[in-house]
């Protein structure tokens, strides 16, 4: 029985020897994994690293020709600038230029038209004008001396044309007519409304002068210096206080 047993055991001792005799083997497909892996790595670096030097090329590219387009943007647009301004300024020199043309003819017209009589009470010296033609015919009468249309025609310019810009000198000059034709108590009238409603303009000092000339010739001797010595105080360095100043010299040295 012994025996038996004996030999039963010795199948299996030889099973666990063979057992023990075989080493474990390493597995090459983890290993071969890893280095897949580690190429494919690489190789993405690599492209990552291409796509950004082609991409920085690209936009160095892009940015060099938008500064060559906004050159070219700018460099037109200030072309069209100044062709935009030189037009503007041709415009205008052409615009000066015919405005005097006009006014000159319509001065020119209108004092042909008078030179057989004069003007009618309530007629303009441009029928249909301007303000401005009607203003320059009416000043052409006065520097030729004609006093008397130039008179009518300032005083219906103002009837006319009330709110023109050109009405604070034509009631000056419409005082003037009456000066230096010695209607000495008109001229002051009419002087005075250029001082009173005209205050803003830049014939109140000369008008305050002239009616302080008014006073004298009229003898109003302190009329005349409280206008001369206005001047000299509301409108110092002008010529109108310079003028004063002569005349009151004058007065003093007359005694008056």
């Amino acid at each position: 029985m012994t025996t038996y047993r004996s030999l039963l055991l010795i199948p299996m001792l030889m099973a666990l020897g063979a057992c023990e005799l075989m080493q474990p083997v390493d597995d090459p497909v983890p290993a071969k994994l890893d280095d897949l892996e580690r190429r494919m790595q690489a190789i993405e670096r690599v492209v990552q690293n291409q796509s950004l030097v082609n991409l920085t090329q690209q936009v160095g590219t892009l940015e060099r020709r938008d500064d060559e387009i906004q050159g070219r943007v700018e460099t037109l647009e200030h072309g069209s600038q100044t062709t935009a301004d030189r037009q503007r300024q041709l415009y205008a020199d052409l615009d000066d230029r015919i405005r005097e043309l006009e006014s000159a003819l319509s001065a020119r017209n209108s004092v042909s038209v008078m030179e057989g009589g004069t003007l009618s009470p309530g007629q303009l010296p441009v029928p249909g004008g301007s303000d401005r033609d009607n203003y320059q015919a009416a000043f052409e009468l006065l520097k030729e001396q004609r006093y008397e249309p130039a008179a009518m025609a300032f005083k219906q310019f103002l009837v006319t044309y009330p709110d023109s810009q050109l009405a604070d000198n034509a009631q000056y000059w419409l005082a003037e007519s009456y000066y230096v034709t010695q209607a000495f108590d008109d001229a002051l009238a009419a002087f005075e409304v250029v001082i009173n409603d005209f205050r803003r303009s830049r014939k109140v000092p000369d008008a305050l002068l002239k009616m302080g000339y008014c006073n004298y010739e009229l003898k109003r001797w302190d009329s005349a210096r409280d206008a001369l010595r206005r001047v000299q105080a509301d409108y110092p360095e002008t010529t109108a206080a310079r003028l004063a100043g002569q005349r009151l010299t004058r007065m003093e040295e007359e005694g008056v």
